[in-house]
């Protein structure tokens, strides 16, 4: 019994890279492990028989530094706390055992190596010296990323069961100093917040109990700055993230020690998880990095380990979509739709996303209260059905994507009418109900409920091969603690078998639909994490599509997921969420920061907006493969509150870059500061053009040149407002610029 089964979705070819595992003998027992990446070290202290200790996680280390490290006054830590000796500190993992025993007194009994897909792993098997109790401490590289995975599995060898009270995946102690944590915060439609802090004496902790979703509030991942106040392209910065998918824990301990001690795994409350002879448990992987480059250094190490390893379809180009919901919302009809294809189509679109709505015989689905669960094609708004619509978009040369919610059931359906025995709920209770007044959980904990989650999507696309593209919505939390699944003595394992359950589903949807682009949306950006990001393309940033709030949420996104996965577009205004009224010009340059994408009724629009979303559409064409893959400098925080933000994609071979600037204040005769730019060979020559252009004249260095080594000493000054007619003025300003090698 696994707790994730990571899916390989795809082979990957590696870069050659230098990544190396390497064990140092010190004696007949004792070795030092080295688990290396081409810019970091992680050094270990294992003593078969004995204990494992931590020595140091940091830059790259040579064999002869690594032979200093125990000369130089570095303290030896527990590389993996167990709770029972000395219990006053905080411990990684805790067990019971059946004879009521709650210590874990673990010594290293195997030190290995092995390969798979091309990554290495080192595995540090551990022992309890009086029961048969085996944890084994996994670390994972791959060649040419410097990001090492860790985690556990745990395997009862005793007779009786053993149950698990504490599984983090993985610690990390870290020197105390002048330590700052950076942390992601947030609500609906006000995702992914940033808060930087210093980290004092006492305990800090992050933590997730929605059960369904776990990044409206927090999220997993966390950026941790040693030289003080965290910079964007300078300082040391360890990253780390949690890839999970459900409730999380992480831990950040500053003892009577020189140390924090920072713990991240799944949230152990009511998740007691207990495992018979035999049976083994393992945590989700935690993911680290390291960079002397500052956060957005920590980030384009996790960007590109996420790319390459842990993201659907992570290196393809992201197609430009029109989505329904802000355009409709409910009201789906075919004449409305085959509309909206036809206008995303003549503004250079590639795909049509038809959002909720769509569906309901019995119970047809015209607002949040019903239907869901009944996924049958509502025929009085699409008599032609779902393939009208798809022979529709081929008719006008796009494809077609779909919106579902399969894990959730209202009351009002035929489904819970059939079976109301699928959904989550305690014992004799009521079921709790949320949105719409009548939405429940359906209990992935059950085989039977993973199969009809798994026949929503295998039926669709079984029936319709031709749909390109899924919009997987998830709306509610877990509201009350029960399965009806699950026996009385196993409801503890809830919350953890939900998300094996899912993993399960998700394993079987991508061995038979490999190539079908899934957006994982939950009320948001409810489901920005590694945990289902290997069978997810894209998330879902927010509902709020407000572009000036939008720059402080995808702020927050990119500290750990590339651009290729944020989901941006372009909506209308006043804008739905904030009535806030941006004009067009401002909305398209931040939705072009991420995968774009349009969240609107085109037939509202005037002649004008089309042309320019046209000619926007056409542009970002030209700069999508910079910006959906290139290498993030983030320039100028809109939270250091300097009356602007900036940042910049750099193509790897930095031959292009795409340069971003929007000012988020508005004052006469204010002043904002010059931005210099990052990451551009300072030998090359770059010529400048300005993409989605209104000015009357362009800008005084439109098709200029200029050394890389000049744009990055000095920058280009940006005008505070745009030269439009008088009466096309207003507040905002922003700019997109394309820099092109010679």
């Amino acid at each position: 019994m696994k707790l994730l089964n990571h899916f390989p979705l795809r082979s990957t070819l590696f870069p050659a890279a230098v990544c190396l595992v390497s064990l140092y003998p010190l004696g007949a027992d004792a070795e030092i492990i080295h688990v290396s990446t081409p810019g970091t070290s992680l050094v270990l202290d294992g003593e078969k028989g004995g204990s494992l200790d931590f020595l140091y996680y940091g830059a790259a280390l040579s064999p002869s530094e690594i032979g200093q490290l125990k000369n130089s006054g570095f303290k030896p830590l527990s590389a993996f706390p167990f709770y029972g000796n000395y219990p006053e500190h905080e411990s990684a993992m805790a067990a019971t055992h059946a004879d009521g025993n709650m210590t874990l007194d673990m010594a290293v009994e195997d030190i290995s190596r092995s390969s798979s897909d091309g990554a290495e792993i080192t595995t540090v098997t551990m022992r309890d010296k009086a029961y048969p109790l085996t944890v084994k401490l996994n670390y994972k590289t791959y060649p040419g990323e410097d990001v090492i995975e860790t985690w556990t599995e745990t395997i009862n060898g005793e007779n009786k069961p053993v149950t698990l009270t504490q599984f983090s995946s993985g610690y990390l102690p870290i020197r105390y100093g002048d330590v700052w944590l950076s942390s992601l915060y947030g609500a609906w439609a006000n995702e992914a917040k940033v808060e930087t802090e210093p980290l004092t004496r006492g305990m800090k902790i992050i933590k997730n109990k929605d059960g369904v979703r776990n990044s409206h509030t927090a999220h997993g991942e966390v950026m941790i700055s040693l030289d003080g106040k965290p910079e964007e392209n300078k300082g040391r910065v360890i990253g780390a993230a949690l890839a999970y998918s459900g409730n999380y824990k992480l831990r950040f301990d500053t003892d009577e020690s020189d140390y924090h001690h920072f713990f991240a795994g799944i949230n152990e409350e009511n998740s007691a998880y207990t495992l018979r002879k035999g049976e083994s448990f393992v945590t989700p992987p935690l993911a680290l990095t390291f960079s002397d480059e500052g956060l957005s250094g920590a980030s384009r190490n996790f960007h590109k380990w996420g790319r390459n390893h842990m993201i659907a379809h992570g290196n393809e180009p992201r197609k430009v979509l029109l989505n329904s919901w802000e355009g409709v919302y409910f009201d789906i009809n075919e004449q409305g739709m085959e509309q909206m294809m036809k206008d995303i189509a003549s503004m250079g679109g590639e795909l049509f996303v038809m959002d909720d709505g769509w569906f309901g015989d019995k119970y047809p689905r015209n607002n949040d209260s019903t239907s869901l669960g009944d996924w049958v094609v509502d025929k009085n708004k699409l008599p032609n059905g779902i393939q009208g619509l798809i022979d529709a978009a081929a008719k006008n040369g796009i494809k077609f994507g779909i919106w579902i919610e399969p894990e959730m059931v209202n009351s009002v359906s035929e489904l819970y009418e059939k079976h109301p025995e699928y959904v989550l709920k305690a014992a004799k209770r009521d079921p709790m109900m949320g949105r719409g007044g009548t939405q429940m959980v359906l209990d992935l904990a059950n085989p039977k409920v993973q199969d009809i989650v798994f026949e929503v999507v295998d039926t669709l696309l079984t029936k319709y091969p031709a749909i390109d593209y899924i919009k997987w919505d998830a709306n509610a939390p877990i509201m009350q603690h029960g399965s009806q699944y699950l026996t009385a003595d196993n409801q503890s394992h809830l919350y953890i078998d939900y998300h094996k359950g899912f993993a399960k589903v998700l394993d079987r949807i991508r061995a038979k639909y490999p190539d079908v682009t899934i957006q994982a949306c939950a009320s948001g950006g409810g489901r920005a994490n590694y945990g289902v990001l290997p069978w997810f393309d894209e998330i879902w940033v927010s509902d709020n599509t407000d572009a000036l709030q939008r720059i402080y949420m995808q702020w927050g996104t990119s500290y750990f997921f590339p651009p290729v996965v944020m989901a941006s577009h372009i909506s209308a205004a006043p804008n739905h969420q904030t009535f806030r009224t941006i004009p067009l010009k401002y909305r398209i340059d931040v939705a072009m920061s991420g995968r774009l994408g349009m969240e609107i009724q085109p037939k509202n629009m005037t002649e004008e907006e089309i042309a320019l979303c046209k000619k926007a559409i056409s542009e970002y064409k030209e700069i999508r493969n910079v910006v959906q893959h290139g290498d993030i400098y983030r320039l100028l925080s809109p939270y250091d509150k300097k009356g602007a933000a900036s940042l910049m994609m750099v193509a790897p071979d930095k031959d292009e870059a795409v340069f971003y600037w929007w000012k988020t204040e508005s004052f006469v005769n204010q002043h904002l500061p010059r931005i210099r730019m990052a990451g551009l060979d300072p030998d090359k020559t770059y010529t400048v053009t300005e993409l989605n252009r209104i000015d009357n004249q362009p800008l005084p260095y439109e098709g200029k040149s200029f050394s890389g080594r000049f744009l990055m000493d000095n920058g280009l000054e940006m005008p505070l407002d745009h030269n439009v007619d008088y009466h096309k003025r207003n507040d905002y300003a922003s700019r997109v610029l394309r820099l092109r090698a010679k």
